[in-house]
């Protein structure tokens, strides 16, 4: 491989590539590819598509090159999208990135799947759009923060429910907890998950009480009075106990206590904020239909073959998270043992490319013929290895036919600046989708 000049002056994107394609030559043959041809004019944020090429080997190990398409596609300012997504979870992309793919690729009604849901962006964006969501990951908390939003109750329904908890009947406080929070607004939070708890057990767990246990959930921890807890690290993970004594030592700080009805209402607000009767609507017609797992990748039985129409997705990236350190808080709330989840990504690059072959050819099995996958990688090791390199063999070897590279180049606000990571300069920095389609 040879990497070549972009033909800007902007470091931000670094795409290996053996052939830069001249701004003067035909980059895409007409007709044969309607979202190359798209992506080839795009200039919607004023800058025209940088067209480059990647190179793939097949399994004969003839190279061929991959057009790849380097613009801004869709914007890096936060909330453009439906308030529904505005729930917190780490190495989440934006629901503009699904959207993009779900409108030029699939028409109502047609099944959208993410193998890797996460906080479930894909799925609700998919079932706003009409399409029927079908979504898994082995992290039993997606499916808590997935499901209530494809059934978003009334906010009054969610208020009234609120109020007829009691905050004051707890099983456990554990001591450490106090770290986080006052003794009262402890007393509150082991009291709703007695509630859910017993509920759940009776089989009585409704639409309404599902809703406000995914936004406790997402309220347990975070930055601002907008949170349970006292001030902590950003709201997508718990710090230890111990770490958190050392930020109050630091801050001198005390856990407040906190209104956790006003809390919920506050946050349940907000996330119904664009709960249309329109999108309402659309979120009804499909969510009968939609699919939600917990299952490995590449072994998803319960979904048909050759059910979906598109696959969009972000895989976990070498070894990042550590499930356990980062989700013990949440785990505790829900009687969830992390050490019970066996989330394994592999910390080498060629264990991970098997991984990922696995988890293509049970793509390859639920996809229509002429369906499409948008596989979202990005940059790590500091930007030295660009996974799009890595997926597109994993794709070849599932029988899918690479079609093309999106990278979208942006400047963009980060979780991360937290971390004292600066916007562009280490992480992810560049949205990098590779995208197949099944002949």
């Amino acid at each position: 491989m040879h990497r070549l000049s972009t033909g800007s002056t902007d470091s931000r994107v670094y795409v290996t590539a053996e052939l830069a394609l001249t701004w003067d030559a035909p980059r895409v043959p007409k007709g044969r590819e309607p979202l190359a041809e798209e992506l080839n004019g795009f200039c919607e944020f004023g800058q025209p598509t940088r067209v480059l090429a990647t190179p793939c080997a097949d399994a004969s190990g003839k190279t061929r090159e991959v057009p790849t398409f380097v613009n801004e596609f869709w914007t890096a300012r936060q909330r453009q999208a439906n308030s529904l997504h505005e729930v917190s979870y780490r190495a989440c992309f934006k629901p503009q990135l699904p959207r993009f793919f779900i409108e030029r690729l699939t028409s109502p009604g047609d099944v959208v799947y993410d193998p890797f849901m996460g906080r479930g962006t894909t799925p609700i964006e998919a079932a706003l759009l009409g399409r029927v969501p079908f979504g898994n990951d082995l992290n039993p908390l997606s499916i808590v923060m997935t499901r209530p939003r494809l059934r978003p109750p009334a906010l009054g329904a969610i208020a009234e429910r609120l109020h007829e908890i009691r905050y004051d009947d707890a099983d456990e406080r554990p001591a450490e907890l106090l770290a986080f929070y006052h003794p009262q607004t402890l007393l509150g939070i082991a009291s709703l998950k007695k509630y859910f708890s017993r509920r759940r057990a009776a089989r009585k767990l409704d639409a309404v009480d599902e809703w406000i246990e995914m936004v406790a959930l997402n309220r347990l921890t975070g930055h601002s009075p907008g949170f349970f807890s006292v001030y902590t690290l950003p709201p997508n993970q718990a710090v230890s106990v111990k770490s958190q004594r050392k930020i109050n030592e630091r801050r001198g700080q005390t856990p407040p206590q906190r209104d956790i009805v006003a809390i919920v209402l506050k946050k349940s607000t907000q996330l119904l904020k664009d709960c249309t009767s329109e999108s309402r609507g659309a979120l009804a017609r499909v969510c009968d239909d939609a699919l939600l797992l917990v299952r490995p990748a590449d072994a998803t039985r319960r979904i048909p073959d050759a059910s979906v129409a598109l696959v969009v997705t972000s895989p976990p990236f070498l070894d990042v998270v550590q499930y356990a350190d980062d989700n013990w808080l949440r785990c505790w709330f829900l009687d969830i043992d992390p050490k019970s989840v066996k989330l394994t990504v592999p910390s080498k690059l060629e264990a991970w490319r098997q991984a990922m072959t696995e988890v293509f050819r049970e793509l390859h099995r639920v996809l229509k013929s002429g369906g499409h996958v948008a596989f979202e990688v990005g940059e790590i090791h500091g930007g030295k290895t660009k996974l799009e390199e890595t997926v597109l063999p994993c794709g070849v070897a599932a029988g899918l036919e690479p079609m093309l590279v999106v990278i979208n180049d942006q400047r963009f606000t980060k979780t991360a600046n937290c971390w004292g990571v600066d916007n562009n300069s280490k992480g992810t920095n560049t949205n990098r989708i590779v995208v197949f389609r099944k002949p």
